[in-house]
């Protein structure tokens, strides 16, 4: 039994999806109100938990992705969930499975996952061996306030400090290709994003937008909850770096990113540093002092005069809350 149990996630028989990686357009179906969800939006998420049995006792933590019709992606994370245990690198493994009913069900090798109610099963032997609680994570820098001196760029009530900006509900900042009025050098800045649920979809075309710092360096915005984090995935740098950790949580949960800035300095039109940055995401460093190389396409080109936070407009219902930022003047 003690092999077992501690080979429960490791020895899935189920093949991981490529399909996770295919880039559609089809926008099949997007939801931004959970209540609307349904089943698949109740049972994605995340889960974590002990296997303690005997001698083993190991911390799990696991991602259930919906794809939609019913299709799921598990991932289970020996360690606890990315973040919150697991690092890049740790052991992983990947399953598929069907709602069948009010619950859904992963066949392995010599267990079944049953995942449903807030619950994950481990079935081996005709009994449940091991349940993983499902937990749904919160930054803890979400809802951040203001220090003093900061300059609020959207606290909800209107789109005053932005050009192009777009009210969604009476509340939120659209991704709408919006630019601040004010043009920035180095500074430290908190942005707030939600991702729409959109299960049928894949890769680029999953909740895409982008947080251009100081308009020429792409962080990227989109649902890649589950995947393994790339530098075109949330949290990456487009074209430069891949996050330490995926910290993505599931669509329709708010996401913060903290962002510590220093512009490339200039001597005339010549660069002679390189911009730098240290990114939190959800609260976890994903990049610590990296070196931007060059500016990414899509907006601005690097130069040596300040600019605007850009919020990039990529089709998806993506929007923002509770953005302000520390200059360094």
């Amino acid at each position: 039994m003690r092999r077992l149990i501690g080979r429960i996630f490791l020895s899935c028989a189920l093949a991981a999806s490529p399909a996770l990686l295919i880039t559609s357009a089809s926008y099949a179906q997007t939801i931004t109100d959970p209540a609307k969800a349904g089943i698949d939006y109740e049972i994605q998420g995340e889960y974590a938990g002990r296997l303690q049995i005997g001698d083993l006792d190991e911390t799990w933590g696991a991602q259930v992705i919906a794809l939609g019709d019913g299709k799921f992606e598990v991932v289970g994370f020996k360690g606890g969930l990315p973040g919150d245990g697991w690092l890049r690198g740790d052991e992983t493994n990947r399953g598929e499975g069907t709602v069948q009913g009010d619950f859904l069900y992963v066949d392995g090798e010599n267990f079944e996952l049953k995942i449903g109610k807030g619950k994950m099963e481990v079935i081996a032997e005709d009994r449940v061996v091991v349940t993983l609680e499902k937990v749904e994570r919160k930054s803890p820098t979400l809802g951040l306030k203001p220090p003093q001196g900061a300059k609020v760029l959207f606290d909800g009530s209107n789109v005053d400090q932005w050009v192009n900006g777009k009210l969604v509900d009476a509340k939120y900042l659209g991704a709408t290709n919006v630019s601040s009025k004010l043009a920035l050098k180095d500074h430290t800045l908190h942005i707030e994003f939600r991702t729409p649920f959109m299960p049928k979809d894949r890769g680029q075309a999953r909740g895409n937008s982008g947080v251009y710092i100081q308009g020429r360096y792409e962080l990227q915005v989109l649902d890649s909850f589950g995947l393994d984090g790339a530098d075109n995935e949330c949290g990456g740098i487009y074209s430069i770096k891949k996050p330490k950790v995926n910290m993505c949580f599931p669509p329709l949960a708010w996401q913060t990113y903290d962002i510590e800035f220093k512009a490339a300095r200039y001597e005339n039109d010549k660069k002679v540093t390189n911009a730098r940055v240290t990114i939190k995401h959800n609260g976890v460093v994903i990049h610590d002092n990296l070196e931007l190389t060059h500016g990414t396409p899509g907006n601005k080109p690097e130069g040596p005069s300040p600019e605007a936070l850009f919020l990039q407009d990529h089709g998806n219902p993506v929007v923002f809350q509770n953005v302000w930022v520390v200059t360094n003047d």
